[in-house]
């Protein structure tokens, strides 16, 4: 277990009423659907890490709207032990260019539409379903 939690970013993307989802390789969450993302390098914004794995992950290049939430994600071993905490800083991405294409530590990229999230054919890491709908409320207004 690492003794602080590791900062990371995920990409919140909207285009036509649909929301930018991933299939996760790697724990946490390995084969539940999030958002693309992973850790902030040294000496780089959280906005900049966000547009770095949106591409890496999905082909998909954006822009960075705004900071919007953080939530928290565990990795838990096979007994249930701490192996490592995320904190998870959630950036509205603008859709640039480009198409879904699982890249990196993604299994699957695909546009969901919002309702979809809330049913139980997808396995959505925790907290997806509100951040999405949090990142569409913010998108309305703004």
């Amino acid at each position: 277990m690492t003794d602080r939690p590791i900062a990371a970013t995920i990409a919140v993307v909207l285009r036509e009423g649909r929301i930018l989802l991933v299939r996760r390789a790697n724990p946490p969450d390995a084969g539940r659907w999030g958002f693309p993302g992973g850790k902030i390098e040294s000496g780089e914004t959280i906005e900049q890490a966000a547009i770095r794995e949106l591409y890496e992950e999905t082909a998909i290049r954006g822009e960075a709207v705004e900071v919007f939430t953080a939530v928290d994600a565990f990795d838990h071993d096979e007994h249930g032990g701490l192996r490592r905490h995320f904190i998870l800083v959630a950036v509205l991405c603008r859709w640039c260019s480009g198409e879904a294409v699982a890249g990196d530590d993604a299994l699957e990229a695909e546009w969901f539409d919002l309702e979809a999230l809330g049913t139980a054919r997808l396995a959505l890491s925790l907290n997806v379903g509100e951040v999405a709908l949090q990142a569409a409320a913010i998108s309305q207004t703004g």
